[in-house]
């Protein structure tokens, strides 16, 4: 039970990796409050809600759209209404079209840049502006935890405006990070390798997955569990001296 008594707003929460972060989170004691757009998840079966209160969590639900401020500005205040203060945020929604430099139009740009690094600009500044009114607890104002990923530091092939948006999250990481030490705010990031989800399209066609597999030294390719077992971590306690962080979650491909 690594976060009872603990806050933690995570995003994209309805399907995949923001998911098991909802459900590990809620597992180990915190008082989740979880945002997306939908509700019903990509892989099928009950929402992410409805499974955390038929496990005996409590937990809230709010319908966020992370690209627009206003809805952010909601999501945050309601949770420090209905639960006091913000220990963590997660920021883990994000889009994933198909599509190299030439392939990538204005809108689909828009859309990526404007959930997958606004967003989290967006996310971040308001966790941010309200954990700076809090009181710390052993030494943390609050903790936020985003979810990069591999192909922020290496290409995306056939995901041109997703790779950008994603080496902008490491970098917005770090500098958070710089500037809020001080304030003893820590914010720090996961960074997914290859992990199966419930999302389509080219990642996920078997020519990619072989791909992966054999890319991936470990023997198996990353669940959205491994990825939820990271943000655990970093946004623990046992985190208490770490901050800046890009942490890969990727079976060693970064490595080799």
């Amino acid at each position: 039970m690594r976060l009872v008594g603990k806050t933690a707003v995570i995003t994209g929460a309805a399907s995949g990796i923001g998911r098991a972060i909802a459900l590990l989170y809620a597992s180990q004691g915190a008082q989740v409050v979880i945002a997306d757009v939908r509700s019903d998840p990509r892989e099928g079966g009950k929402t992410t809600e409805q499974t955390i209160r038929d496990a005996g969590y409590e937990v809230l639900s709010v319908n966020c759209d992370v690209s627009q401020w206003n809805d952010v500005q909601l999501l945050v205040d309601t949770a420090v209404e209905k639960f006091g203060r913000l220990d963590i945020m997660v920021n883990n929604a994000a889009v994933s079209p198909d599509g190299n430099l030439v392939e990538t139009t204005d809108d689909m740009w828009d859309m990526v840049m404007g959930i997958n690094l606004k967003g989290v600009f967006y996310c971040c500044k308001k966790a941010v502006m309200q954990m700076l009114l809090q009181a710390p607890v052993n030494e943390v104002r609050g903790r936020i935890v985003n979810i990069s990923s591999q192909h922020g530091m290496i290409s995306a092939p056939g995901s041109f405006a997703y790779g950008v948006s994603k080496s902008g999250v490491v970098y917005m990481t770090r500098q958070i990070a710089s500037d809020y030490a001080q304030h003893q705010i820590i914010c720090n990031a996961v960074a997914p390798g290859k992990i199966i989800t419930g999302k389509s399209g080219s990642a996920v066609s078997p020519e990619m997955i072989e791909y992966s597999r054999q890319r991936t030294p470990m023997t198996r390719l990353g669940r959205p569990e491994d990825v939820a077992k990271a943000a655990l971590f970093l946004g623990s306690d046992e985190a208490s001296y770490i901050t800046g962080v890009n942490l890969l979650v990727d079976g060693g491909w970064m490595a080799s």
